[in-house]
């Protein structure tokens, strides 16, 4: 779901986010093919394929840690919240409208997304403005809550740098930890329940963490080489274990305390990755595979869940039966279906906003675009009505030894 920072890239990061946003259709294709989550009513080696939660967290902490590299480079400087808040809008919300779009058009006409019923005007206006965080709504796809989050950190972001440039680092996750500790302990048991809305406010201190974390980047080299990989490992362990030996049951209606303790080691395995750009798991992070997979990564997150839910729903049951012989099918149906629908969903709405920064600039590129694609159309149509080849024989003005004629400056042929 996160994006990548404005200014610059750091090798690997494409990679983690792309194998998190799998990791979470994993997860749905689990929700889809078992009952009763949290519950563990598959097969004990799909255990694993359960807590795709976690996923959501690693993003927080990498969007943070994403767009603080370029303040961190510049003594934790914004360049103004208002141009921060637009560029956001720009990247974020169109392709998240065009899923929206799909996803309200699956859920009314194919299959919808809960239980609850299909969504109705209340879904639209409020899924429309991201307030789903807040109102409650028959949701139109069940990954859409995280998107309202990201959309109230960024409006915090601002401030937390502020804070950040006055005050220090711990000071920032002072101020954003310790009211959500107290309130977390101060709780019922200790333990916040979940509900339908407002249930995430205790996912800013993970955000904040990777904001901060983005300053190790420019910090010393001590600091830098640190073997962030296993203190990340040694910070993971404890959390991985106690879900292990609590089961998904305690896990799923713990996760606000899973989610906060496991943040510390999900952002040092991003600075793993960002501090160590010749490292063996950097370039395999980097590879053109898993680069190109991050690339879509936000679209796949978006749009993924609606297709494994018609798959599941509308097709698996006339053909294999419910439980692992489902999953199987949701993972290898549904996702290279979610994989092309996110590449078609980020050529069409993600990338050209990522390229131009206005709406003057898009109809431009669009027309470029078309442009080339009708010269290569004329071209092909050209090459078409050319005389067939026949052995023996070749046109006088064109020798057997020469190749084609090629006017200077024109554009190679394509395939």
């Amino acid at each position: 779901m996160t994006e990548r920072p404005e200014r610059g890239r750091v090798a690997g990061l494409d990679g983690l986010r792309g194998l998190a946003a799998i990791y979470v259709l994993l997860f749905h294709s689990w929700l889809l093919a078992f009952r009763y989550f949290p519950r563990n009513t598959g097969p004990a080696y799909l255990t694993w394929a359960m807590y795709g939660r976690l996923s959501v967290v690693f993003f927080l902490a990498l969007s943070g840690f994403s767009l603080a590299l370029s303040p961190a480079g510049n003594q934790w400087r914004l360049g103004g919240a208002a141009r921060f808040l637009r560029r956001r809008a720009w990247r974020i919300l169109p392709a998240y409208w065009v899923a929206l779009a799909f996803s309200l058009a699956v859920a009314l006409f194919i299959v919808p997304a809960t239980h609850y019923g299909p969504p109705n005007h209340r879904s639209l206006a409020v899924f429309g403005l991201l307030l789903q965080d807040f109102v409650k709504a028959r949701t139109p796809n069940g990954a859409f809550w995280s998107v309202a989050v990201e959309v109230e950190l960024y409006l915090l972001f601002p401030v937390f740098l502020l804070i950040r440039r006055r005050l220090g680092a711990l000071v920032l996750l002072a101020v954003v930890t310790v009211p959500v500790l107290l309130a977390g302990l101060a709780a019922p048991h200790s333990n916040p329940p979940e509900g339908d809305t407002g249930l995430t406010w205790h996912l800013a201190p993970v955000f904040a963490a990777g904001l901060v974390a983005a300053g190790v980047v420019t910090a010393s080299t001590r600091l830098r080489a640190l073997p962030w990989l296993w203190l990340a490992a040694a910070a993971c362990a404890p959390v991985l274990l106690t879900i292990y030996a609590k089961g998904s049951y305690w896990t799923g209606h713990h996760y606000f305390w899973i989610d906060l303790a496991i943040a510390p080691g999900l952002t040092m395995l991003i600075l793993a990755v960002a501090t160590d750009p010749t490292g063996a798991l950097t370039r395999l992070l980097s590879s053109r595979l898993l680069a190109g997979l991050g690339k879509i990564s936000y679209s796949l997150y978006l749009i993924h869940l609606p297709i494994l839910t018609v798959l599941a729903k509308k097709v698996a049951p006339h053909h294999v039966e419910r439980g692992p012989h489902t999953y199987a099918f949701l993972v290898v149906a549904g996702l290279p279906l979610s994989l092309l629908a996110a590449w078609l969903l980020a050529t069409a709405f993600e990338i050209p906003f990522q390229r131009h920064r206005s709406w003057r600039a898009l109809p431009a590129a669009a027309h470029r675009t078309l442009a080339a694609v009708a010269g290569v159309h004329v071209a092909l149509l050209r090459s078409l009505r050319r005389p067939p080849f026949r052995p023996g024989f070749a046109p006088a003005s064109v020798p057997d030894d020469l190749p084609d004629p090629q006017p200077e400056g024109a554009p190679a042929r394509v395939g």
